[in-house]
């Protein structure tokens, strides 16, 4: 088991590619914590529990830091350590630049970004107690290439991986790892109403000509949480079937 005994945090563990590296984390030995806002999180900790495995769900925002800091803190104090961080909830609210709102622009950066921001400043400090920590953060292909109708997207999935190549220097000294992942088109419950000549034109442009699985994702996270990357940090990984060659 790559992970035993280590202690993983998931944000938006509760569906999509946050359901499959909480499924894939418990799997390989890790005690796994889901922060969501959707319910769906307990569903899917019960089904990690049923299977013999370990593994709690609590109802949070990424973006209330008082919030965070209460649940971090009694997590610490239940199982003696906080390894693994995963920064993987977001949210998408698409329109092209004279389109967008404010609002629509706010709402991303808040969670994309600042939940990022917040989740690492407040776990990190146990990590440093314990000179050791993985934190891996989800970006995007498209915080490297851009994409038509996502400024506020992919700026944040920009800045994430500029936060972790920051994270890396500052602390690196404490023995913690800091990455990010940057996913391709990934076939998730939000891509389930995609019409099939659109996903077929999408899929044609990948070099792989197909979709990434959530499970695909997953053990990219699963790589870089692991000690098997242990002399990995600053880095972005990219698993997006070639298109950003």
């Amino acid at each position: 088991m790559r992970l035993k005994n280590k202690v993983a945090i998931i944000t938006g563990g509760a569906r999509g590619i946050g359901k499959a590296v909480s499924q894939l984390f418990a799997q390989e030995g890790a005690t796994v914590i889901i922060w969501d806002l959707l319910t769906e999180g307990e569903s899917v900790a019960e089904g990690i529990v049923a299977k013999g495995q370990v593994s709690e769900f609590t109802n949070i925002s990424v973006t209330n830091k008082t919030a965070i800091e209460v649940e971090a803190e009694r997590i610490h104090k239940k199982y003696g350590q906080i390894d693994i961080l995963i920064n993987n909830a977001g949210i998408t609210k698409d329109r092209t630049l004279h389109k967008m709102s404010e609002a629509e622009w706010d709402a991303v950066i808040d969670v994309n970004l600042k939940g990022v921001f917040l989740c690492t400043q407040v776990v990190s400090k146990y990590m440093k107690e314990a000179e050791y920590g993985r934190i891996v953060s989800a970006a995007s292909n498209v915080g490297l290439r851009g994409n038509f109708g996502q400024t506020n997207y992919a700026a944040t999935k920009a800045g994430v991986i500029a936060m972790s190549k920051t994270w890396t220097m500052e602390l690196g000294k404490y023995g913690i790892t800091a990455n990010a992942l940057a996913p391709g088109f990934t076939l998730t419950e939000m891509t389930e109403q995609i019409p099939e000549e659109h996903l077929d034109g999408i899929k044609s442009q990948i070099p792989l000509k197909k979709a990434a699985t959530p499970l695909d994702i997953a053990y990219g996270y699963l790589y870089l949480a692991s000690d098997e990357a242990s002399y990995v940090s600053g880095i972005c990984l990219t698993i997006d079937g070639g298109i950003s060659r």
